[in-house]
């Protein structure tokens, strides 16, 4: 399990991510709110849950959680000195998971860690599969389905239509994908690319790729699957 752990008190991030350690998780820690954006751009399909202070030198931990939590359904979890109702509130408001204010006993945040990881393992087992109209997505084997048959996908073009599944029926645009598309050697695609591997999930996935009604084009805005 990885966690991200964005703190800027050097002293109390080098302890926790002892701690962590100590625990078997591995880590990626942040200092501020910069490096935390690129660490979420470039790794968040490897991140199983995150830590975030809320108060940040350049930016806050509300601002990583929405961020995250347009990106992927996985745990947050809130750190700070701020202890009243308000703040408790607008950050469960925003998706986060728990919150715990400093000072925390260590035991108790591996604890609420721990807690909060089972919950999502036992919601990912009943959502392994994703349907959208003729396509079936097991994201836990990795595979797609057309019609009941496996359809053969490239690491890309599986990362994509995951971009696209998780987002059914918002429409995404050029931007938006290529923020969230590297390719496995963790290089930047560009525009160019992102249209070729468009078109080759359209062919694989689309009865008539001519005239495609799964991966759509919204015209002047982006794309959209289903919706």
């Amino acid at each position: 399990m990885k966690i991200l752990l964005v703190e800027d008190d050097k002293t109390i991030s080098s302890g926790l991510e002892y701690s962590l350690q100590q625990e078997h998780f591995s880590t990626v820690l942040c200092y501020n709110a910069v490096s935390a954006k690129k660490v979420i751009t470039q790794e968040l399909d490897q991140i199983d849950l995150c830590l975030f202070d809320l108060s940040l030198p350049d930016g806050s931990g509300y601002e990583l959680c929405k961020i995250v939590k347009e990106q992927r359904d996985i745990p947050v979890i809130f750190l700070t000195v701020i202890d009243d109702e308000v703040n408790v509130v607008m950050g469960l408001d925003m998706g986060a998971d728990d919150y715990i204010t400093k000072p925390f006993r260590i035991r108790e945040l591996i604890s609420r860690i721990k807690s909060v990881l089972r919950r999502y393992q036992k919601q990912t087992k009943k959502n392994t599969i994703i349907e959208i109209e003729n396509v079936q997505i097991n994201t836990l084997e990795g595979k797609v389905f057309k019609n009941g048959v496996e359809i053969i996908l490239t690491a890309l073009e599986y990362r994509l239509l995951l971009i696209f599944a998780n987002h059914t029926g918002q429409v995404l645009s050029r931007n938006q994908l290529l923020e969230q598309i590297w390719d496995v050697a963790g290089d930047f695609v560009n525009d160019n690319t992102l249209t070729v591997y468009i078109k080759r999930l359209r062919e694989k996935l689309e009865e008539y790729p001519q005239n495609p009604t799964l991966i759509k084009t919204v015209r002047g805005l982006g794309y959209k699957v289903g919706g």
